[in-house]
């Protein structure tokens, strides 16, 4: 099963910025940004993982469990992942985006996302079962989303 890029309702997305903090608006004063990653199934749940845009300080950065680096196109940022419920997420076309740059740039990290596939679902499942056992306990648990209040909140949502 390859992994495919998706595009998460903005609504969703809204209500469970509440509970969380490592959960990014969508909106910021250039307007609305696509809200893009892919989904992995944890458990029962399907959990969305987001991509951000490589930036110049994830050059410097080493990868660790939670930061997968998708060559110097983007950054799986899977302590941030979040449960997510079928119907809001979709997938993106990329083979049919219209901006000729941004859809080679899906294309590219598409690839580089299934190239990696076994590493990014392994190290999912590590985060997860971390942050489960340690709660806040440790760097890597403190930086994490709270999946158990996720998980909550996603079924209450449903």
């Amino acid at each position: 099963m390859s992994l495919k890029i998706y595009q998460i309702d903005s609504n969703y997305i809204k209500y469970l910025s509440q509970y969380q903090n490592h959960i990014f608006s969508q909106e910021d004063k250039k307007g609305t940004r696509k809200y893009i990653g892919i989904i992995l199934r944890i458990g029962n749940c399907d959990y969305f993982a987001p991509l951000s845009s490589y930036k110049p300080k994830h050059k410097d950065m080493k990868e660790s469990v939670d930061l997968i680096k998708i060559k110097a196109y983007a950054v799986i940022n899977i302590n941030n992942m979040i449960p997510v419920p079928k119907g809001c997420y979709s997938l993106v076309d990329v083979n049919n985006e219209k901006d000729v740059h941004y859809r080679y740039l899906l294309q590219a990290e598409a690839r580089e996302i299934n190239r990696q596939r076994n590493r990014i679902m392994k190290n999912a499942e590590i985060v997860y079962n971390h942050k489960l056992k340690y709660g806040a306990s440790t760097l890597l648990a403190k930086r994490t989303n709270d999946f158990k209040i996720l998980e909550q909140k996603y079924k209450d949502f449903i």
